[in-house]
């Protein structure tokens, strides 16, 4: 015979699953540290600053 299983509690289960996968998803997205997003922000401003020293004036 099959084992029993009680419906609500295998549906509660899944939403935590699909929580959890989004919450991973969103993490890995946004999940950077200080030192990450200042990094980024630095190389942003020196390739903007680069381009801007290189611009031609007309």
């Amino acid at each position: 015979m099959s084992k029993i299983v009680n419906l609500r509690i295998v549906r509660k289960q899944e939403a935590r699953a699909d929580k959890r996968r989004a919450a991973q998803a969103q993490a890995a997205l946004h999940g950077r540290n200080k030192a990450e997003r200042a990094r980024d922000a630095q190389d942003a401003e020196k390739l903007r600053s680069h381009l801007d020293n290189h611009r031609r004036e007309p």
